[in-house]
């Protein structure tokens, strides 16, 4: 019998743990919200929340609606995705395991009895109270670390270190407003060239490099929201349709998670 995972989010990061699960025999329900905000939205399978159907590297998902949908889809091995941030579906289907990907950097809602298995994505959850596993999400020595006992490190609010930049390369709103492109993802722009609008007010580049994020057209942003996220390498233009080392690296981290549970607990039920 194949086993069934509801994981909770298809930002970027989320979408690579998706797509190691299907690729390893996982069927996948995955949960969003009704208006995404994901930057990186080439790689990001939340987009079939407004495409109904997107497609990352070799993964299609589908955007259902009621259980006979779900069904359906899940036995061609596609993820569906579901608009469902409160997890009513737990209510109505029963999940071998339970990821939380949504990467709040808190526990919005995750509890161990929900699955079988559950693993949480980034600080915010305890390991072995909250859920079974917390997988590392901080760049450096420990991402994709296994943690079994206790918390992932701290949310610095900084970005990881690129080519020396850190800050620099993530935009932040400093205004209510509707988002407008005048770039687009993969696009490469100079520091302080005109890249979008946020209501009347124009958003420049904060770095010379590639645009490897963006918040959607017309999306109605609040102050302080991430919206660009600007990459210097410029030999980087293809991998904003890629998914990244470090959303592949957290993704393989919860497989392993995964079978080493499975495998442990078939031995000592032995």
């Amino acid at each position: 019998m194949q086993k069934i995972c509801l994981v909770r989010g298809a930002g970027d990061i989320a979408t690579g743990t998706i797509q190691k699960l299907v690729r390893a025999g996982f069927k996948c329900v995955v949960t969003e919200v009704s208006n995404p905000s994901s930057i990186r939205r080439k790689v990001s399978l939340s987009e079939a929340v407004y495409e109904e159907k997107t497609v990352v590297e070799d993964i299609e998902a589908v955007l259902c609606e009621n259980l006979d949908e779900i069904a359906q889809y899940l036995e061609r091995f596609n993820p569906v995705i579901i608009v469902d941030p409160k997890l009513t579906i737990l209510n109505k289907m029963k999940f071998d395991v339970v990821v939380d990907a949504i990467l709040a950097k808190k526990n919005t809602g995750l509890k161990k009895e929900m699955a079988d298995i559950t693993i949480g994505l980034g600080p915010g959850f305890e390991a072995g109270v909250d859920c079974d596993i917390v997988i590392e999400t901080m760049r450096g020595h420990d991402l994709a670390r296994i943690i079994e006992q206790g918390f992932a490190k701290k949310n610095t609010s900084i970005p990881g270190i690129i080519d020396g930049f850190s800050n620099e390369r993530v935009i932040y709103s400093d205004f209510d407003g509707q988002f407008t492109h005048i770039k687009s993802i993969s696009d490469i722009v100079n520091k302080e060239e005109i890249i979008a609008k946020v209501g009347d007010n124009y958003i420049r580049a904060t770095l010379d490099g590639v645009i490897r994020g963006m918040i959607r057209d017309n999306f109605e942003v609040k102050k302080g929201l991430k919206i660009i996220d600007i990459d210097p390498r410029y030999e980087e233009v293809e991998n904003c349709f890629t998914i990244s080392d470090k959303a592949r690296a957290i993704g393989g981290a919860v497989l392993e998670a995964i079978m080493m549970l499975e495998n442990r607990r078939e031995k000592y039920a032995k």
